[in-house]
């Protein structure tokens, strides 16, 4: 009898089940129905089992130890706070993203009052305090949280990973004001260094708890174990787990080394590199915040579908038009408007796979590092700003756009270093993968609690293009 487990992720727009035979390690099925997150998030569960159930059986010890990650209801919606944009605040941003948060707004200095209005009307799931380092500034994160702790309504959540001389007073400020306050380790103790993890754990505990409620997921925990974390963060542990294997003695599975991975959807584009990203040209002064390991990036504005307009203006950019007139290039671009899968016939098609590429392109552009001849006084210095992906061996491609695209390695070598653009770090001659399937969130999601077999049953299915 096989062992049976499934994997859900309820997306905004479709709801998708993923089942696992773990005896065999491989795909047993895979289906994907509309979600139903703005009625009742259990009618689109319901028949995503229905659906699986005609492919494999399902029992309901099998429904019962389900498990899934969300990205519905506009997924896990935060603002970011802190003293100074280059250091706590781009601190802040990083852990959010590394917790699979989508920001909607960055504030630095110290809030004035149309900011805090701006706040309000955002209503984000959680707000991500820093500000100072240990023994720091601490007038700014004070002022921040008295202006937070004025808001009435749109503010529930609270995280402070600040200057951790400032708690006392911030435990005041915030006593009486019904908020959910947690305090967590500062996420730029020292000028400079990084400390992440403490305040992502705190955002996935924050999330399993309190945000499923609120965006009505909490329907479905009678029916299955558990939602675990946002979608993009299983995205980011199986990106994680392929890079770096598993090294548990005998039952240890080796890994395929550092790797850049592009998710493109309809409406973001999501880069994710787990890389140490140290300079390779000789001579090289790193700038700016430390980069975390495992790094995620969204580009909210390269969304296939809801964002042809700036594609369509980086095409015009860029020259990608080629021999095509820039009206029938629009044209074929506002034909793509009504299609919310494979387009049908040549145009239709080679205009996608233009915009697919320069999404791809344009997102890790935005993700790699840079490295810049910077002239001073005492000479000429080589510096860079962020990872150096240029040694970066692996690059697997996933989303719809790309899984799914008339010529998908063409998409994917948008990712791919340019000697036209030397100074951006992209990976210099990696293998190209795909996740054709279409489980990173499922392997993510089973690597919590088997790893082995979750990269096992991965390496199936990433096919080299």
């Amino acid at each position: 009898m096989s062992n049976i487990r499934i994997f859900i992720d309820f997306g905004s727009t479709f709801t998708k089940a993923v089942a696992f035979d773990m005896d065999k390690e491989e795909l047993a099925a895979r289906v994907q129905v509309p979600s139903t997150v703005d009625t009742d998030i259990s009618v689109g569960l319901r028949e995503a089992f229905d659906k699986l159930s005609e492919l494999v059986p399902v029992t309901e010890a099998d429904i019962r130890s389900t498990v899934a990650c969300s990205s519905a209801a506009g997924g896990l919606r935060m603002i970011c706070i802190g003293l100074v944009p280059e250091y706590t605040t781009e601190a802040g941003r990083l852990a959010a993203l590394g917790a699979g948060a989508k920001i909607v707004g960055t504030f630095s200095y110290e809030i004035a009052r149309d900011e805090q209005e701006e706040i309000a009307a955002l209503r984000p799931d959680i707000v991500l305090l820093t500000g100072g380092t240990d023994g720091g500034n601490k007038k700014t994160i004070i002022h921040n949280a008295r202006m937070l702790a004025e808001i009435d309504e749109g503010v529930k959540n609270i995280i402070v990973a600040g200057n951790k001389s400032a708690r006392s007073e911030i435990e005041d400020i915030f006593s009486g004001s019904h908020k959910n306050v947690i305090f967590t380790k500062n996420v730029m103790p020292e000028f400079g260094k990084l400390d992440l993890d403490p305040v992502n754990e705190k955002i996935r505990e924050l999330f399993i708890s309190r945000i499923t409620d609120a965006k009505g997921i909490s329907q479905v925990r009678e029916t299955i174990a558990s939602v675990l974390m946002p979608t993009p963060s299983a995205v980011l542990e199986a990106a994680r787990l392929i890079a770096d294997g598993v090294k548990a003695g005998g039952a240890g599975e080796a890994g395929m080394g550092e790797l850049l991975l592009v998710d493109v959807g309809g409406a973001t584009t999501d880069v994710y590199s787990v890389a140490r990203g140290a300079p390779t040209k000789e001579g090289v002064t790193m700038a700016g915040l430390p980069e975390p390991y495992a790094k995620r990036t969204v580009e909210g504005d390269l969304g296939l579908y809801h964002n042809l307009d700036t594609l369509s203006s980086i095409a015009e950019r860029e020259n990608a038009l080629y021999d095509e007139s820039k009206t029938a290039f629009e044209q074929r671009v506002e034909s793509l408007r009504s299609v919310l899968s494979i387009p049908e016939g040549a145009d239709l098609t080679e205009c996608q796979l233009t915009l697919s590429r320069l999404a791809v392109k344009t997102a890790v552009d935005r993700h790699a590092g840079s490295v810049d001849l910077v002239v001073t006084h005492n000479g000429e210095f080589w510096v860079q700003r962020g990872k150096d992906l240029t040694q970066v061996k692996t690059v697997i491609g996933a989303g719809g756009p790309v899984a799914f695209s008339a010529d998908p390695r063409r998409v994917l070598e948008g990712a791919v270093f340019r000697p036209e653009a030397p100074n951006i770090l992209k990976p210099k001659a990696p293998r190209l993968y795909l996740d054709s399937k279409y489980i990173l969130f499922a392997v993510g999601l089973l690597a919590q609690s088997d790893p082995a077999k979750a990269l096992r049953i991965i390496k199936k299915y990433l096919t080299e293009i």
